[in-house]
Order: structure tokens, then sequence, then C-alpha cells
């Protein structure tokens, strides 16, 4: 029996996007052949082999309309004239290319929707573009037979709006004996300090980043604050600390292989998450590195965001800052770093977060889904 072959989309770049290929390692798991396709920008690191096939499109542009525009057309081409029974696409930005090509080909869609897309503050500042996007959905959502996407409260919205019940399939790590190599001095870390790290590739502008920064003025001298990766308000970020004479309170580490991330984690002693709620998206955010943090064992500093908050309030875990007054920010951090009381109960129940939050229990999910297409 010919084994059925699998197309997954994305539109980033295939490094850093652990959700998009641990689905792939569970497709390839269950006897599927699995090509993953996105595209190689200027800027990419290079991919390392995997065990499934991928393919990375390199393009004229790299943003903007015209991206979303040459890549649906490139996707729609490679999709058609590549053997497939199944396509999968994460995002609205690969649907309609997706979509497009199953018609074609009799394939089924599987949509994973990563956020709720037409509520990300890039769209809901530009109502025209957003106008666009929401069209596609509307035309192309409600044919679907199965959509994941990644909390309850997304799940809900799109219910709300489509009538639709959605599957969830949260991003939380593989189950692993997190033991990692390297050291505070290997990394170029100090020892004798408490490291607050922020970690992520979307550290965009009005995320909460720029006032942390700012409130690292007044954060204890035994205390610095590691900002690891890539985002639209990084060259701002490093601009303010120079303003404000905080080199030595502040550091930045551009983005690295996950493992490397990893090793970066596991050395800090607080994982902060910090985004606002100034739109939908971010309020029902629940980010990877939230668990990237629960994996190695640091507790979280937080902002009260709705399924943040569930996970930190139900494991007692860390904290929240209730504003994004810098001041405030900065007597939380400050109060997490002297309590080593509390700390050690953050540490001990890390311990039993761990090992419930894993991604073999969210295979289940996809275990249902899929089996159906096998």
């Amino acid at each position: 029996m010919d084994v059925k072959r699998v197309i997954v989309a994305v539109t980033n770049d295939l490094v850093t996007d652990q959700r998009v290929h641990k689905v792939c390692q569970f497709l390839e798991k269950r006897g599927f052949a699995v090509l993953l396709v996105g595209r190689r920008q200027r800027r990419s690191l290079p991919l390392e082999k995997r065990s499934y096939e991928t393919a990375r499109m390199k393009l004229f542009f790299e943003s903007g309309p015209l991206f979303y525009a040459e890549y649906n057309i490139r996707l729609f081409l490679f999709q058609l004239y590549h053997r497939s029974q199944l396509l999968v696409a994460n995002d609205l930005d690969t649907l309609l290319a997706t979509w497009l090509a199953s018609r074609l080909k009799g394939n089924p869609v599987v949509y994973d929707s990563h956020e709720y897309y037409c509520g990300t503050p890039e769209l809901v500042s530009r109502p025209f573009v957003q106008s666009i996007w929401r069209h596609i959905e509307r035309r192309i959502f409600p044919k679907l037979q199965d959509v994941i996407t990644v909390n309850d409260s997304i799940a809900d919205l799109y219910e709300k709006e489509y009538g639709k019940k959605l599957h969830v399939v949260r991003n939380i790590p593989r189950k692993q004996n997190l033991e990692v190599s390297e050291t505070r001095k290997d990394l170029g870390l100090p020892e004798n300090k408490s490291i607050l790290l922020l970690q992520g590739a979307g550290i965009n502008i009005d995320r909460g980043v720029e006032e942390l920064v700012e409130a690292m003025r007044f954060v204890a001298d035994h205390t610095i604050l590691v900002i690891v990766g890539s985002g639209d308000v990084i060259d701002i970020l490093k601009k303010n600390v120079n303003d404000l004479g905080l080199e030595e309170k502040i550091r930045f580490i551009p983005k690295v292989p996950f493992q490397k991330l990893k090793a970066y984690t596991a050395n800090a002693d607080f994982g902060l998450t910090v985004d606002k709620d100034t739109n939908i998206n971010y309020r029902y955010s629940l980010p990877n590195k939230l668990f990237d943090y629960i994996h190695a064992g640091i507790p979280v500093i937080a902002s009260r965001l709705t399924e943040i908050e569930k996970i930190i309030t139900r494991y007692n875990i860390g904290t929240f800052i209730e504003n994004h007054d810098p001041g405030h920010i900065a007597e939380v951090l400050n109060n997490a770093v002297k309590d080593k009381e509390q700390q050690a109960t953050w540490k001990q129940n890390l311990a039993k977060a761990k090992k419930e939050l894993v991604w073999e229990n969210e295979e289940i999910t996809l275990q249902q889904i899929y089996e159906k297409y096998l």
C-alpha cells in the first residue's frame, strides 16, 4: 500500500518553529510521508537535516503585501505539482493557496491556526488589510472539516464566530530530561548575579519590553536582564539601554538555534513574559516561551493574560505584574529575586507542571484528528 504523503505549509523559514516540527514528527511516526514547505530569507539560519523532507522557497519579496501575494502563488503551484493526499495549512497566510490547491487535487485540508489571526495588532491597526484577510477566512473557514488551534480561549472565539467546534493542541515541549552541558561561563553570563530572561522570535513594539528595560533602572545591581531573540523593537531597546546607561544590566543575544536557546533558558533564574492586553490576540495568547521556562525549571514572572494566568495560577509557579509602570515592574522583580523561600516553592511546583505539561499528552488529540486520513 502506498504511503500517504502530506504537505505541511508555513510562511516562516522552518528553523525555530518547534510546534510545526513536532507535528511533522508526529505525522511521520504515524506513517505519513511528510514534506514541510516554507521560505528561506536572506538572514535565515541554516536548517539542520531532519528525518522528514523539507523545502524552503527563496522569494523576491520578504515582507508586505507583495510577499504574501508572491508566497501564496508560489505555494499554490508547489502544492499543485507535488504529489500529496493531504494538505496542512498553518495560519491564515497559507490557507488560501492550500485551499485552492486542495480543490484542484481533491486533497482534504487540515487547518492549524496558531493565533486569532485577524486580531493581530498588525491587522487591527490596518482595517483595509484586515478586511482582506477576514474575507479570505470567512469564505474558507466554514468549509473546513478539521481546524486546530492553540488554546481554549481562541477556540471559543472561533466557535462563536463560525459555529464550528475546534480541536485544541497546545504548543508544549516534549517530555525530556533537560540536561544542559553549557554553563553560564560557557555562555558568557555572570555566575554571581540573578538572571532574568526574556526570549522570543516576536519581541516587538508595544509588547511591554520597552517598560521592562526602563524598569531595570530600579532593579538591584546584582540582577541582570538577558533578552534572547529577535523582533522589530530590538534596535529601539538597544538605543534605550545606551541612553539610560544600562549596558551592565541588560544583554542582548540574537536569535539562536533551539538547543542553544535551551541552554540560555536553563541557566536563568526567572523567565519573563510581559505582553500587554492591548488587543484580543495578546489577551488570549499562550506563548511557547511559557512552557520553555516551565521545562527549564525556572519560575515565571508574567503579565496577567488569560491563558498564561491559568497555567501559572493552577500550578503556582510564579508571580504577576499588575500593570506596565516601570516602577511597579521593578518592585515585582526585586521581590521575586530576594524571596528565596518563595522561589523554592515555585521550583518544587515546577517539577509537577513539567511532568503534566508535555507534548505527548497533546498528541492524543492529533491522533484523533489524523487517524481518519490514514
